[in-house]
């Protein structure tokens, strides 16, 4: 199994002449020209860590509307331009990703919206845009020739959570704290990763990638309903006090839930979770023999907390009791706001 890295880097540092860009300079027209021009700026580079070859590039930019050069223009605020995205995925879901990176740039910066050109042809692409709520907008002439021009509006309240992606409502919703073993945590969520973790924990695999996380376990979880949000906390790793160790990290919204007898085989079972799970197919076998009291919840991951809460600011701060336990623990909507409040999430997240 390959081993990619995701990173930022300077555009100078960059080899040009990596194979990976012999498609680009093919489709676009004057590429090395414009790479060139770009020599003091940053993109995202997905790189095998064995070879060192570049497997995947984002480049983003910021851009002050209207944006005259697309058709019908766009409208007045700050928009987030993608301008290069390519992703040799090899069956990792390295674009959804890629993708969430340009979704963090663009809440960070307060941008109204993200967009992006893409030529007809490249159908997967364009298909995984739409899931997480782009339009197609208009189009761009260049001497490339006509792209399409695909649109996501970060101001607007969809009703289809993936749509709303990576924003959430607060408002009339239910609230949990669900627990994850250290030895999960990062491989399912990785831009959670703790300073304390191993720095190759996160692995190029499916689970890792996706924008869309399955958690598998023996709780309750069809207590969960779609659009509810999840406080993803991250037990202790026996290297001190829980009180101190035990970490709340990130904040996700559910999509579904389902129980064991939902599936209509342990095929379905393993077809449904292997990709987004942390669990390999031998794995999610034992899971599925073991216990008719096992359970699954489908969650977005909208945001890493850029500040992690221990236990200890949890209980005295937040006012979460000891009991019931934090397996899958309720909390009320006074918790939640505090939570994104001491957690410092960015309020470009939050519609409501």
């Amino acid at each position: 199994m390959a081993e990619r890295t995701l990173s930022e880097k300077e555009l100078c540092k960059v080899d040009i002449n990596d194979p990976f860009f012999d498609s680009l300079k093919d489709a676009y027209e004057g590429f090395d020209v414009w790479f060139k021009s770009k020599a003091a700026e940053t993109a995202f580079l997905l790189e095998d860590t064995k070879s060192g070859s570049i497997e995947g590039m984002l480049y983003l930019k910021t851009e002050n509307g209207p944006i005259a050069d697309v058709t019908p223009q766009l409208g007045a605020g700050k928009w987030l331009k993608v301008g290069t995205l390519k992703i040799n995925a090899a069956g990792t879901k390295a674009g959804e990703r890629v993708i969430k990176k340009a979704f963090d740039r663009a809440i960070s910066e307060d941008c109204v919206g993200i967009y992006v050109t893409v030529f007809a042809v490249h159908t997967t692409l364009i298909a995984l845009l739409e899931r997480y709520g782009f339009v197609l907008h208009g189009s761009k002439t260049t001497p490339s020739g006509v792209e399409n021009v695909y649109t996501k509006d970060l101001t607007a309240d969809l009703a289809d959570l993936r749509k709303n992606y990576p924003r959430f409502s607060v408002a009339g919703r239910r609230y949990w704290l669900l627990a994850v073993y250290p030895e999960h945590h990062t491989k399912l969520l990785p831009d959670s990763k703790l300073i304390t973790d191993p720095v190759d924990i996160v692995k190029d695999v499916s689970h890792s990638n996706t924008i869309e996380k399955i958690y598998v376990g023996k709780l309750a979880l069809t207590r969960i309903a779609p659009g509810d949000l999840v406080v993803i906390y991250r037990t202790s790793d026996q290297k001190g006090p829980a009180y101190y160790r035990s970490v709340a990290t990130s904040l996700c919204v559910a999509i579904e839930s389902k129980k064991r007898k939902d599936f209509l085989s342990e095929a379905d079972f393993k077809e449904y979770c292997r990709k987004h799970s942390v669990f390999d197919d031998a794995e999610l076998q034992t899971l599925y023999r073991a216990s008719a009291r096992i359970s699954t919840v489908r969650l977005l991951y909208n945001a890493a907390f850029n500040r992690r809460l221990i236990r200890k600011r949890l209980l005295e701060e937040v006012g979460i009791s000891e009991q019931p336990r934090w397996d899958l623990r309720e909390l009320n909507e006074n918790q939640i706001w505090e939570i994104l409040d001491l957690a410092e999430i960015d309020k470009g997240l939050i519609i409501d």
